[in-house]
């Protein structure tokens, strides 16, 4: 206890070296749990976006669907067996049969996924009732916002709708465009046309036919049907995940570089006072301390500068960040060129784990900085020291 009262009353006497140090080390701590609190936003508004709007509680593939290969569409459709049926008709799930197909906006061509949903379904995040709105004698489609802009397409405007049915054949109809969703999942918008199932299913001859099956998030049924292969979120995100992760691996250099700037400004603050107090170093020694009682009050006057970083950083640390918490980072440029479920503005998560573990490296990191160069007076003699000499 008399080691830190006598560290503490030191480091407070240093004056501007130390509230120097202190500063930089606190840009270091908010510029860390601020970084690292962006990136958790970003997985959990994009995790909670895509799960809302395309995942649900975990999806059905027919056997033959291949996400990545739009050739396996003209394969990867059959029948919904029973198991799957009774949990559509209990409302723990919903169809969607999708197709290939083209559109005509102002002339040109522009392939598309037909993609069928039921329009009173609520498992997805997708205003599909809005295909049950008359249409005329055309074809109620609804399309994303990013497809909006690229088509130059908005409600109201008719636009043709080509493709092939079972058979191989090419059929034509005009559509009409009855909404236009905005989201941030850019996986249902980019080159997607939404459409009631039972009519996909009549226009291409697929009767009761789907491609894949998205269940609830309260379903807990995932019963084993023949033909059909579950992927629960943890599959289905891991995209996801993998991109948050290499963005952690990414930031990381940037904190060893903060880190290590703010170590330097310690190490040589620790070098310097050792050198500058070579007298009071002997003093205490012929006092009764002991070397190493003495390189421990220089190695806890080096840890203390983290202890008055993170009060300092707090300080400023909680109002800037519980406001961009609040507000949102908004992102540089058209946010839908990210290619990521993360909408205009970026919510950061900061949590307590972060805070302790981001507070405990740098209190770790820091006392290993400051027993470096203290080791030095575990080989000082008391009447060299008084000399004013440290060999």
């Amino acid at each position: 206890m008399v080691i830190l009262r006598l560290a503490w009353r030191n480091l407070l006497g240093a004056g501007t070296r130390t509230w120097l140090n202190v500063i930089v080390l606190s840009f270091a701590f908010v510029a860390i749990i601020g970084a690292q609190g962006l990136l958790e936003g970003m997985n959990r508004q994009a995790t909670r976006a895509v799960i809302d709007a395309q995942y649900g509680g975990g999806q059905y593939w027919h056997e033959a669907y291949d996400p990545f290969n739009p050739l396996s569409l003209a394969d990867a459709h059959a029948p919904l067996p029973e198991g799957l049926r009774s949990m559509i008709e209990a409302g723990n799930a919903t169809p969607l049969l999708i197709v290939q197909g083209s559109i005509y906006p102002a002339g040109r061509m522009r392939p598309v996924l037909l993609k069928g949903i039921h329009p009173g379904q609520t498992i997805l995040n997708i205003p599909s009732k809005f295909l049950n709105e008359a249409a005329a004698g055309a074809l109620p489609i609804i399309i994303g916002n990013r497809m909006a802009r690229g088509t130059g397409l908005k409600v109201g405007d008719y636009v043709t709708v080509q493709w092939r049915d079972n058979d191989g054949t090419f059929d034509a109809k005009d559509a009409i465009v009855v909404q236009v969703m905005k989201t941030t999942v850019p996986t249902i918008d980019n080159g997607q046309v939404w459409l009631s199932i039972d009519q996909l299913q009549d226009m291409t001859e697929l009767t009761q036919e789907a491609t894949l099956v998205v269940l609830a998030r309260t379903a807990r049924k995932t019963p084993v049907v023949a033909g059909w292969i579950f992927r629960d979120t943890e599959y289905l995100l891991r995209d996801i995940k993998v991109l948050v992760q290499s963005k952690t691996v990414g930031s990381a250099i940037v904190y060893v570089i903060l880190l290590f700037l703010a170590m330097i400004a310690i190490f040589d603050t620790q070098v310097l006072s050792i050198f500058r107090r070579k007298k009071e170093i002997g003093m205490l020694m012929a006092l009764g301390l002991t070397r190493y009682k003495v390189m421990w009050l220089f190695t806890i006057e080096g840890a203390l500068h983290s202890v008055l970083a993170a009060v300092f950083g707090a300080i400023y640390g909680i109002p800037l960040l519980g406001y961009v918490a609040r507000a949102g980072w908004t992102l540089p440029g058209n946010a839908d060129n990210y290619g990521f479920a993360i909408g205009e503005k970026l919510f950061p998560m900061y949590g307590a784990g972060l805070i302790i573990l981001t507070t405990a490296i740098v209190l770790v990191i820091t006392t290993i900085v400051s027993f470096l160069p203290a080791r030095r007076i575990a080989q000082l003699k008391p009447h060299d020291a008084l000399r004013g000499r440290l060999a």
